[in-house]
């Protein structure tokens, strides 16, 4: 489980728009990142992590993507 729409969401970025600050990745790339139908890498992790705090979200890799599934 992540949480990767929560903070997108509270960023204000649609999913296209999360795309784009991830380096131009389509927007039913970040949707299978958000359902769980499709994990990223941890490279791939950071990144989203990196584009959310660029668009002014407060969070960590581990408030994202939480080892045990719930948030911090």
């Amino acid at each position: 489980m992540n949480f990767i729409a929560s903070y997108r969401k509270a960023a204000g970025l649609s999913q296209k728009g999360l795309g784009v600050l991830c380096g131009g990745w389509s927007q039913s790339r970040i949707g299978m990142y958000e359902l769980g139908t499709r994990t990223p890498d941890i490279e791939n992790c950071k990144k989203i992590v990196m584009a959310l705090r660029s668009a002014g979200a407060n969070c960590s890799l581990d408030d994202v993507f939480p080892v045990d599934g719930k948030a911090v």
